[in-house]
């Protein structure tokens, strides 16, 4: 992590993939411990992040439905559906 840009302004995808390389780097146990810490809380910072990205993306989704008429129809996207 060269230049640390901050979590806010990363894409979904961006921050997946530094929060991939995160839970690599501290599985494998080879930072000292300090560095340890602040990793784990940029990571901490970026699966909140990603999970904010997904809650306004499932916001936006929709069931699209097409009816007995043949017409087509949409409904708000729930859990249930």
């Amino acid at each position: 992590m060269n230049q640390v840009q901050p979590v806010d302004t990363l894409s979904f995808e961006t921050a997946l993939e530094e929060l991939e390389k995160i839970v690599r780097s501290l599985e494998s146990g080879a930072a000292p411990l300090e560095e340890s810490i602040s990793t784990y809380e940029r990571g901490v910072a970026l699966k909140k992040h990603c999970e904010k990205k997904l809650a306004a993306a499932q916001m936006k989704i929709e069931k699209i439905s097409i009816n007995q008429d043949g017409s087509v129809s949409a409904a708000p996207f729930t859990e249930e559906t």
